[in-house]
């Protein structure tokens, strides 16, 4: 407890910004199985967004999106962006391994010790951490929410859902926020075929109707619609203990502008968060 505390304060005098001796741009935090990029706001003991790069990407890059790294530090927010892997087999880059059957790293067990060890060496709470990711690491999300919801307190992928065949059923129940670009011709929302046919991008609304069941809703509808600038909103009533969400921007395959804003206003109105 006292290190923790001599910590947070080092972390306050030290600025928004404030690294220990690894996690800057050039400089990433090395752990068994990979290694991460972080940086720590104002706070001490800050809750944490872990966000996965896209295909092909790496954490110094997601750190390189200000608007959204920036945008979380200001709401109190530390910001992790682990490196991907290479999947078994596959010379191309660093990607996440989330597709059923497919070889490689265990990804649920390293974000969860790259979260102990950011607890453990920048004193990030452990008990509110959204996992997020853009396209690639989207489609991560929505596998590891599928198969160990309870790893992460919320869920918040863009541009990412299933494959087909889409999973058959997923674990529940989850709390999830869904962001999709309307015109997104990488990850369409009807999905699309890739590798000559031997890959297909699943249908994102056939991907809610998975999470609708696992939060165990009685009726498709959305309990609720609005509209929050260029967000348009819908969400659906599912109980305690799970919430889920949608939301359309009118833009294509990227991270909204304001997206920041947007998970951390859902998140701290989400009971108990």
């Amino acid at each position: 407890m006292i290190r923790r505390l001599l910590m947070g304060l080092g972390l306050i005098a030290a600025g928004q910004s404030a690294q220990a001796a690894c996690g800057g741009p050039e400089d990433a935090c090395e752990i068994e199985g990979g290694s991460y990029h972080i940086e720590l706001p104002r706070a001490e003991t800050p809750p944490l967004v872990v966000f996965l790069h896209g295909y092909g990407g790496n954490g110094a890059a997601t750190m390189r999106n200000r608007a959204m790294v920036d945008g979380l530090l200001a709401r109190g927010y530390a910001v992790m962006a682990p490196n991907g892997s290479q999947r078994i087999g596959s010379n191309r880059g660093l990607s996440w391994n989330f597709y059923p059957g497919w070889e490689g790293r265990d990804e649920t067990e390293f974000l969860k010790d790259a979260v102990a060890d950011a607890a453990d060496h920048f004193g990030v709470d452990e008990g509110r951490v959204m996992l997020g990711g853009f396209s690639a690491g989207g489609f991560m999300v929505n596998y590891l929410a599928c198969a160990a919801p309870e790893a992460f307190s919320a869920y918040v992928p863009v541009s990412g859902g299933f494959w087909r065949p889409h999973p058959a059923e997923c674990k529940g129940p989850i709390r999830m926020l869904h962001t999709h670009g309307w015109t997104d011709n990488v990850v369409p929302l009807e999905g699309r075929v890739l590798g000559g046919g031997r890959f297909v991008q699943g249908d994102i609304f056939a991907g809610l109707e998975i999470w609708r069941d696992a939060n165990g809703c009685t009726d498709h509808k959305p309990a609720g619609f609005s509209r929050d600038g260029d967000f348009m909103h819908r969400r659906w009533s599912c109980g305690t203990d799970g919430a889920l969400e949608f939301v359309l921007f009118p833009g294509g395959h990227q991270v909204p502008k304001g997206w920041a804003d947007l998970v951390v206003d859902w998140y701290e109105g989400l009971p108990g968060s």
